[in-house]
């Protein structure tokens, strides 16, 4: 059964580990709630419905014209990603009266991991890092991508604009089966995010903020939460406000994700053979300097083809 991080951080053992899979947990708001499956081996294969089988209806003494549904085979690997704090032991000696350096180095490591796995679950591409995962933005297409308007479309340029973008927000949600505040979420960048929130108190809709279970402040829609994609180590955002629409150059694009424990959920859900594991290394042989190592071993699924969609287009 998958287990999220927050719950992982409750049941490890290890103080060390423990604090990195609470930072994990504050730092992104994806990792704060996906489920990660525990599999064996480097990858998952699974089987993903193609066509199905023909049924009929048949008189009395008649018979059936045989026929099977057809699967296609799919595969996900696992994918490594990690890194080294080193910290000199001078460093340890001498200031470690003001704040524990290992500590720091090793949250802001954990921090900077967080910052690529949530850019990559956005805009991951393989054919860009061929060691990485392809992220939402390559894997949702057809039906999933749905158009603001030709050229892109303002959220509040008038309220005939604002009802529009509504209606629209409401068709991302419904291509997302099954798509509850319990079990999935929207992501925007926060400039969209102010906008959705102006807009609704132009016409009195139902937008509110609260704190979710982890104490964070979100915006609700309809019940579902809409989450700051955040942005890059570097400070770009994850999800720009610089996609191209037509003639539009400043568009951006809004998420609508369900996560799954499993294959049966027919949700997004990552992947993982033995979570993240953290390594106090000691002393280095090669430098007078401590080290601490940490790896996960992760990779994405998208089980089902309403998983996920993304509305483009979408203007500040």
């Amino acid at each position: 059964m998958a287990t999220t991080l927050a719950e992982a951080a409750k049941l490890s053992q290890s103080y060390l580990q423990r604090g990195v899979l609470e930072t994990f947990v504050q730092a992104s708001s994806v990792l704060d709630r996906i489920p990660f499956m525990t599999i064996q081996g480097n990858a998952y294969s699974y089987n993903e419905e193609a066509t199905l089988p023909g049924v009929a209806f048949r008189a009395v003494n008649g018979s059936y014209t045989e026929s099977t549904g057809t699967v296609n085979q799919k595969s996900e690997s696992l994918v490594i990603t990690g890194g080294d704090a080193d910290v000199d032991k001078f460093i340890v000696q001498t200031r470690g009266d003001v704040n524990d350096q290992r500590a720091v180095q090793t949250a802001m490591k954990v921090k900077a991991l967080s910052y690529q796995f949530q850019n990559t679950f956005f805009n991951g591409d393989t054919a860009v890092d061929a060691l990485s995962f392809d992220g939402l933005k390559k894997r949702l297409t057809g039906a999933q991508v749905i158009s603001a308007g030709t050229n892109g479309a303002s959220i509040l340029t008038d309220t005939t604009s604002i009802h529009a973008f509504f209606d629209k927000l409401d068709e991302l949600v419904a291509s997302v089966s099954g798509l509850d505040g319990g079990n999935g979420a929207l992501y925007a960048n926060a400039s969209i995010i102010g906008k959705i929130k102006s807009a609704a108190r132009h016409i009195n809709a139902d937008v509110f903020v609260e704190q979710d279970i982890n104490g964070k402040r979100q915006v609700v829609w309809n019940g579902i939460p809409i989450l700051d994609a955040g942005a890059t180590a570097a400070g770009a955002l994850v999800l720009p406000q610089s996609e191209t629409q037509g003639t539009s150059t400043v568009a951006s694009s809004i998420y609508a994700v369900k996560f799954g424990q499993s294959e049966g959920d027919q949700a997004v859900t990552g992947l993982t053979n033995g979570g993240v594991q953290v390594y106090d290394l000691g002393e280095l042989e090669t430098k007078p300097a401590f080290r601490t190592r940490i790896e996960f071993y992760t990779g994405l699924a998208v089980f089902g083809g309403k998983a996920g969609a993304r509305l483009t287009g979408v203007l500040a």
